[in-house]
């Protein structure tokens, strides 16, 4: 017997990664999102989708005791990829805070802007100079975690767009946090 659903490739994609809304599945998502919530609430997972952000993506239940069933593993990203995480969650904020007329829902933004951003960000004595040699490096490990996606390239200038997904995963509370860890970091060297 056949237990497959209408809405079963939906389900596999969203268990793999980010589903946006010019994926094959989306449709399925939008017209099946109760019985998709249904299935993955078995699991411990809840389905979060933004139509108006074009995105959905599984995150884990959190229990009124603040544990989960820890179907996903959570990665260590390094101090170094936190302050690119941070940084771009913050250019989106400043993005979304000051609307223009012509601006639209997409923030792009280059490699160089990026790293503009970063030197700003840092506390005077932070080793810039290490952080100035592998900070592509660090730029590459966001794109692989789905924060930035590459939209041109020309010579040494990169083009990203920076997804909205990172609004879901990195909270204006955990900038904060960062901050104060960083200003505290910066008063111990």
């Amino acid at each position: 017997m056949n237990g497959e659903k209408p809405y079963s490739k939906a389900i596999i994609s969203l268990l793999k990664k980010t589903v946006e809304k010019n994926s094959l599945v989306w449709d399925d998502i939008i017209n099946y999102q109760i019985e998709i919530q249904e299935y993955l609430a078995v699991i411990g997972l809840e389905l979060i989708v933004k139509k108006d952000e074009g995105f959905a993506f599984v995150k884990q239940i959190v229990k009124d005791n603040d544990t989960t069933l820890n179907l996903v593993s959570r990665r260590q990203i390094g101090f170094e990829t936190s302050i690119v995480l941070i940084v771009l969650r913050q250019i989106l904020e400043d993005y979304d805070s000051n609307p223009t007329e012509t601006q639209t829902i997409d923030k792009i933004i280059t490699n160089n802007e990026i790293k503009d951003e970063i030197r700003l960000f840092l506390p005077e004595r932070f080793d810039k100079a290490k952080l100035e040699k592998d900070l592509d490096g660090y730029i590459g490990r966001v794109v692989d975690l789905g924060f930035l996606k590459e939209i041109k390239r020309n010579n040494d200038e990169v083009r990203y767009k920076i997804h909205r997904i990172i609004k879901e995963k990195v909270t204006l509370e955990d900038i904060d946090m960062f901050k104060k860890k960083l200003e505290e970091y910066a008063g111990t060297i």
